[in-house]
């Protein structure tokens, strides 16, 4: 259980905050120098080198959006035209892309990311480029929300890269590419010109995930844990019935993959901020349950500093002896922590803190960014280009480097846990320095 810091503030991570950005400019500036575009987007370290892996794209708008996020941290306009300038070059195909659930993850962290940089008069007003960005992201929103499978009792989901059957836990953070869209004020246009409306589905995928992909101790099946979640969530297309939880990255369907438990913390957080800010609460009270749920299963099943294991079931962490009631062990001989699962995990937790006006909350968040903004997990290795060490990418299939012979992954990074350290980071420094509170969403003033 996270043995959680009353002590800390924004302000005392300042140190941190600002080292961490110190060294992500170099990380940056050394993938781009090394990065080669027909080699594909690249996803995680091997020896400390950026590697691709093909399966799915989903990982180039963390590069690009990286860049976007240091200027917006630093100021340093270099980073600024290269994000802006690689956006333009290399973006186009992840807009229209039809094979993914991951708009939310390459578009808004890019596209996004510029519009809200001109909304807040951090970048110049143009619109001729303000044109550009808006349609992007519009069309961005509605291409995701045409992977839609309707289910039983009149609900539905944007389906995972998997197919109809499939509801993935960790869409709902990429649900932003929804929000952002409607509030644009797209719609999907279907047959016979029917407008359907983003928002609407934005609500329906939501409802499904805390539904089907968040337990809540009401005993559902023999492992209903509350907070624990289900990577997968398996429907019969036929019918549109419920099946069965499966999971891909974690251990088993019946344990908690905790990268899956993050995107869903935060996911529902953001979420929960989104539709405030319209003031929308007809969805709040199912928002609220899995949020507190998802973040309170999170603090009660990691390690006291905050710092996960990849899955809380594990087959080896019986090894560990009481591996909650310790500090995490990158270094262990039997299974892997997640320093991404940490990176997301930290932000939904803060958010949830603010959204509540919960200390609880706000200071599990604090906690796991002063474990994570520092050795052994923050990168200060010229040499090594990944930012936060000990992340894993997919355990089961054994994608991720295991450097000695007990074959546990360790010492490399990850693009998407990269950039959530610079996100929440941006966060903490926006906090601190009394700036406009960070959200994925803004208007134009």
């Amino acid at each position: 259980m996270i043995r959680i810091r009353e002590d800390l503030t924004p302000r005392s991570l300042e140190p941190k905050v600002k080292a961490l950005f110190e060294s992500s400019a170099r990380k940056i500036k050394s993938l781009d120098s090394s990065w080669r575009p027909e080699n594909g987007a690249p996803v995680f370290t091997i020896d400390g080198k950026y590697t691709s892996r093909g399966w799915t794209e989903w990982t180039q708008g963390f590069q690009f959006g990286a860049e976007i996020l240091q200027f917006d941290a630093t100021g340093e306009k270099a980073f600024l035209d290269a994000g802006r300038a690689h956006t333009v070059a290399y973006m186009a195909s992840h807009v229209s892309h039809i094979g993914v659930h991951d708009h939310g993850f390459n578009n808004v962290s890019t596209y996004g990311n510029l519009l809200r940089l001109m909304n807040e008069g951090r970048v110049a007003e143009d619109p001729n480029e303000r044109n550009f960005y808006e349609l992007a992201l519009k069309i961005s929103g509605a291409v995701q929300a045409a992977r839609w499978t309707n289910i039983a009792g009149g609900g539905g989901y944007v389906y995972s890269f998997n197919g109809p059957h499939s509801l993935f836990v960790d869409t709902i953070r990429s649900l932003r590419a929804l929000a952002v869209a409607h509030q644009l004020g797209h719609a999907l246009m279907g047959e016979n010109d029917m407008r359907i409306s983003l928002l609407d589905r934005l609500f329906k995928h939501a409802e499904a995930t805390a539904r089907y992909a968040v337990y809540y101790g009401e005993g559902r099946d023999t492992y209903d844990v509350r907070g624990r979640t289900a990577h997968e969530s398996i429907f019969n297309t036929n019918d549109g019935n419920y099946r069965c939880p499966n999971s891909q990255q974690g251990y088993s369907p019946f344990s908690t993959w905790t990268r899956g438990l993050a995107w869903a913390m935060l996911g529902f957080a953001e979420q929960l901020e989104f539709l405030a800010s319209r003031g929308d609460k007809s969805l709040e009270p199912t928002l609220r349950k899995a949020a507190e749920a998802t973040c309170d299963f999170y603090i009660e099943n990691t390690p006291i500093d905050g710092i996960p294991y990849w899955d809380t079931g594990a087959p080896q962490l019986h090894k560990l002896g009481d591996w909650a009631g310790k500090t995490a062990d990158p270094f262990n001989p039997f299974e892997p922590v997640d320093s991404s699962a940490a990176a997301i995990a930290a932000q939904g937790l803060l958010r949830l803190g603010k959204y509540l006006g919960n200390k609880k909350y706000t200071q599990a968040g604090l906690t796991v960014c002063d474990t994570l903004f520092a050795d052994p997990y923050l990168s200060t290795d010229a040499t090594h280009r990944g930012l936060i060490l000990h992340a894993v990418y997919h355990r089961p299939n054994g994608w991720d480097r295991a450097p000695a012979a007990d074959g546990v992954p360790r010492g490399e990074a990850c693009m998407w846990g990269d950039y959530h350290a610079r996100e929440v980071a941006l966060y903490l420094l926006r906090e601190i320095e009394q700036k406009p509170y960070l959200t994925f969403w803004s208007k134009q003033k």
